[in-house]
């Protein structure tokens, strides 16, 4: 099973720190060689959008994510820019209705308000190739009660319009406001999904099939299964953590399916949605709910069974000592969400942007960059979460 990735990264003045509407200056000056990267607008004009290639390995994913980030900081430097991938930055402010010239774009602020004005979230998706839509609209059934714990190891936005927000991932909660955001339904065949999703596009809550934001969902232009649920990653190493165990997932699904056409589903997906609660909320830092037992339990703990689960899949797919490497990296350094507050709290909010900015050009957790002494125009109200030692690297690199 081949995988890709899909990357947002906002777009920052070097100086302040803060958001600014200047993607299409950042992708002009990437011109063609980013035009055949793969670089793209988002609906809000300071956020850039990044395509891999389809790759057969994590390695060579992780190669393709860390050259898409030095493209985009070689060009973003040279107009006095940086470019951060996490779920949301610490210092924005909302400006109504400025968003990406396009006409869809228009009506979607239209439509949404204020829903679309605070649109200022990143987020990191994967696509995993499937032998056909059908399994594809099966197979969401089968991984969606593993996606939360993906989640947690996303983590990267506990600040919001200069605040902490109390929660690791603060763009989870944001994302939840759009109509057709959270947990999929369980379907029978692509058939039953399509309804649904014509459905829901003659209700006219939803424009277009684009606007199905599920946390999994199958693609609607390419043969394969997009993980949605998880913030931009500041580490491409995360993101190829990520993808491994994803790849694990849908390839247990298929599996399974290949085994039993029809698994049975309790139909009960409430406890999903909860689910996706405690892990924005907790990031690494605190619990999540095991899929297994539907029950409170330590994220690594929960994220150690899943390893040990999955490690079949991952074995078949050559990713099992990777990911295995990757995900005792992950859990001994903690969150990004983690990693910022603790920044943050010890110096301001802007040596946290700039915490972020190193991981995104790829300084290791314990590479910090020197604390900015300025006062920040929007000064932190409080932190949460205590204090983790950093941690050695593994030999795939750390996530």
């Amino acid at each position: 099973m081949r995988i890709g990735a899909e990357e947002e990264f906002h777009v920052l003045d070097v100086e302040s720190g803060r958001l600014v509407p200047r993607a299409d200056a950042l992708l002009g000056r990437l011109g063609t060689t980013g035009a055949t990267s793969g670089f793209t607008h988002e609906m809000q004009p300071s956020v850039v959008e990044s395509n891999s290639r389809v790759h057969d390995t994590l390695d060579e994913l992780f190669r393709d994510l860390t050259g898409t980030r030095r493209l985009l900081d070689a060009a973003a430097s040279s107009l006095g820019l940086a470019v951060v991938a996490a779920g949301t930055v610490p210092l924005a402010h909302v400006s109504p209705g400025e968003v990406t010239p396009d006409p869809r774009y228009r009506r979607m602020a239209d439509d949404y308000r204020r829903v679309a004005d605070e649109q200022l979230i990143c987020s990191a998706q994967i696509h995993v190739d499937i032998p056909d839509r059908d399994t594809a609209v099966r197979a969401m059934c089968l991984v969606s009660p593993w996606l939360p714990p993906l989640l947690a190891l996303s983590a990267s936005s506990p600040f919001w319009l200069g605040s902490d927000t109390g929660y690791a991932s603060w763009r989870t909660v944001q994302w939840q406001r759009w109509p057709t955001a959270g947990p999929v339904g369980c379907y029978r065949s692509a058939a039953d999904y399509d309804a649904a999703v014509a459905e829901l596009i003659a209700s006219g809550v939803v424009s277009d099939p684009g606007m199905i934001y599920y946390d999994v969902r199958p693609c609607a232009h390419q043969r394969t299964l997009e993980l949605r649920i998880c913030d931009a990653c500041p580490r491409p190493e995360t993101v190829a953590l990520i993808a491994g165990l994803f790849r694990a997932l849908v390839r247990d699904a298929c599996d399974r399916l290949g085994r039993e056409p029809a698994p049975r589903c309790d139909g009960h997906h409430e406890w999903l949605r909860a689910a996706t609660w405690r892990a924005a909320r907790s990031g690494l830092e605190g619990p999540l709910v095991d899929p297994a037992t539907r029950r409170a339990a330590p994220a690594p703990v929960v994220l150690r069974r899943m390893l040990n689960r999955l490690r079949p899949s991952l074995e078949a797919s050559g990713d099992w000592h990777t990911v295995r490497e990757l995900l005792d990296a992950a859990l001994h350094t903690g969150s990004a969400a983690h990693r910022l507050r603790r920044v943050a709290q010890q110096g301001d909010l802007l040596a946290g942007v700039d915490l972020l900015v190193s991981e995104t050009r790829g300084a290791r957790p314990r590479e910090h960059p020197p604390r900015r002494h300025r006062t920040s125009p929007n000064p932190p109200h409080s932190y949460v979460g205590g204090e983790r030692p950093h941690g050695r690297t593994a030999p795939s690199g750390s996530a």
